[in-house]
C-alpha cells in the first residue's frame, strides 16, 4: 500500500511539474496594439492594448507599468493601471497621465521576479504614440527581452523634451 501511495504521489508531482513545460522555459514577450477595437466592450475607451505572450501563446502574466514624463521642466512618474479584456493575455490601458508634457510609457509583462519583457512607448507632442520598441539582446541563437533601466528612459525623455522645447 505504501508503495502504491508513493507511486501516485510521484506521478502527481511529475504531472504538476511537466503539465506546462513551456512556462518553465524561455522568456515572456510583449506587444502593443493600436488602434483599439471599439466594438469590444472590454476594450472601449482604451488608449492602447498590451499583449503578453509566452512564445506564441497568449498568457495572463501580470502587466505593470509607469508613465514617465517631464511637465514644465519637472520630472514625473505615474503608476499605470491595466484591466483585463475579453481576450486571454490582453490588457487595456486607459489614459491617466496629463496631456501636457513629454511622456514615455514603460510597460512590462512579468513572467516572474526579474523575468519580464518591457515595451517602451514614446508619445509625441500631440499625445499620440510616436514609437514603440521592445529592447532585445542575443542569448546564444535566441533573441530575448533586454532589461530596461530607468536611467536610459530618463536620458531619452530629457533629450526628447529638449528637442520639443527647441521647436517651440
Amino acid at each position: 500500500m505504501q508503495t502504491r501511495i508513493r507511486s501516485l504521489a510521484l506521478a502527481a508531482l511529475a504531472t504538476a511539474l511537466f503539465a506546462t513545460p513551456g512556462l518553465a522555459k524561455g522568456p515572456p514577450w510583449i506587444s502593443i496594439e493600436l488602434p483599439v477595437n471599439p466594438y469590444d466592450q472590454s476594450m472601449r475607451g482604451a488608449f492602447l492594448l498590451v499583449h503578453a505572450f509566452h512564445h506564441q501563446t497568449p498568457v495572463g502574466f501580470i502587466v505593470t507599468g509607469t508613465a514617465e514624463g517631464i511637465v514644465n521642466g519637472e520630472r514625473r512618474s505615474l503608476k499605470l493601471a491595466f484591466t483585463e479584456t475579453s481576450r486571454e493575455g490582453v490588457y487595456a490601458l486607459k489614459r491617466s497621465w496629463p496631456e501636457e508634457g513629454t511622456w514615455t510609457l514603460v510597460i512590462t509583462a512579468n513572467q516572474g521576479p526579474g523575468d519580464g519583457a518591457t515595451a517602451v512607448v514614446d508619445l509625441g507632442s500631440d499625445g499620440a504614440v510616436a514609437a514603440i520598441r521592445v529592447p532585445t539582446m542575443q542569448r546564444g541563437a535566441w533573441t530575448v527581452p533586454a532589461p530596461v533601466s530607468l536611467a536610459d528612459i530618463d536620458a531619452s525623455l530629457r533629450t526628447r523634451a529638449a528637442a520639443l522645447a527647441r521647436r517651440s
